[in-house]
């Protein structure tokens, strides 16, 4: 009898293990983005509820390539409550697209897929707004690169998205490239209507000077084209100095550098003018502050410092003049760049506008 008392406990525990069982239930298992532009993520959102009658635990979430990034509830998801996973599709390759999201969970014993369609296109977009330099028939998102805040064996990169607006294929070149710049257009070839991108590399071990370095580089339209202001792109790149080996007693002495402003708005400027303001630079630390470079990121500007030696407690005039008739041709804004030897502001940037007349 007690065997058979035992037996039927224990069969019914069974049965109610099978019945005490989490479930997912999704409202749709497939999302279409339809036609979305070439470099813009898109996220498609799937809602699951557990209409199981135990907690329903959703241990991982794959992605059939890593062009798509997931994110799900995490926490367990009660019987009758609702939680989501979403899917983040990166939109960098052209043309049509099928993606898989794998769920593993508590539910089943095989993951239950999902999957996300579309095509990325580029010929819906909105090239003026997107693209808003042209060059001949080529549109580039930007004309000026700029790699601050770099050290010596930093390789940082930059990219210039390029649109083909003409009615054939088009190589990306980037001409007159320095040594210390490498460019990889993808694709190598771009179908009229489509668009690509440049990545820029810097190798910042090729650099001879701290502070400023600037280049232009030249975007070719056709194969034997020649340099010009419709084609130039300016590369600056701006090195520090390395301040990792000084002691704490060290940076506790080091100088300290103090301006009387950063930020100069000379107002209105007509093509003739030309507006000064005077910087008081101090030295509010404890040993000799040394201007060690004073360089400005294009023509508009001009400075000129009385000392790049400066005691402690005391101070100099920077005067820094704007020119106006230089404005318009800008490719990047006006600023006095200051390499020193204060380990906490080894980089200053002294940032000026003016509105033309």
């Amino acid at each position: 009898m007690k065997r058979i008392l035992s037996l039927t406990f224990f069969l019914l525990l069974v049965v109610l293990a099978i019945k005490a069982q989490p479930q997912l239930s999704f409202s749709q298992k497939a999302h279409d983005f339809g036609t979305i532009p070439w470099n813009k993520p898109v996220t498609a959102e799937f809602k699951v509820t557990n209409t199981g009658n135990s907690a329903l635990v959703i241990s991982n979430v794959t992605t059939s390539c890593g062009c798509t990034l997931a994110e799900w509830t995490k926490q367990p998801i009660a019987p009758g409550e609702e939680g989501v996973i979403s899917s983040t599709f990166d939109a960098k390759i052209l043309g049509h697209f099928t993606k898989l999201i794998g769920i593993y969970s508590n539910a089943s014993p095989k993951p239950i897929y999902l999957n996300i369609t579309g095509e990325v296109a580029v010929g819906r977009l909105n090239y003026k707004k997107d693209y808003p330099f042209e060059i001949g028939n080529i549109r580039i998102d930007k004309n000026n690169i700029e790699f601050l805040d770099t050290n010596k064996g930093d390789k940082p990169t930059a990219e210039i998205l390029v649109a083909n607006t003409s009615n054939k294929a088009y190589e990306p070149i980037l001409m007159h490239l320095p040594p210390y710049l490498k460019a990889v257009a993808t694709p190598k070839k771009l179908a009229r209507g489509r668009a690509g991108k440049i990545k820029i590399t810097l190798d910042t071990r090729l650099l001879k000077n701290l502070g400023l370095t600037q280049t232009s580089v030249y975007l070719a339209r056709f194969p034997g084209d020649k340099v010009g202001d419709e084609n130039e792109i300016t590369v600056s790149a701006v090195l520090l100095p390395d301040f990792s080996h000084l002691t704490e007693l060290q940076k506790a002495a080091a100088p300290v550098i103090q301006l009387s402003e950063t930020d100069i708005d000379m107002g209105p400027m007509g093509k003739k003018d030309k507006l000064s303001r005077t910087i008081i630079i101090t030295n509010v630390g404890k040993s000799r502050l040394d201007i060690r470079e004073l360089q400005v990121f294009n023509a508009a500007v001009n400075v000129s410092l009385r000392k790049r030696y400066i005691n402690p407690g005391v101070s100099t005039k920077l005067k820094v003049t704007l020119i106006g008739k230089a404005l318009k041709k800008l490719k990047s804004s006006p600023r006095v760049l200051m390499i020193t030897n204060d380990p906490q502001h080894s980089k200053v940037i002294i940032n000026l506008k003016a509105t033309t007349k």
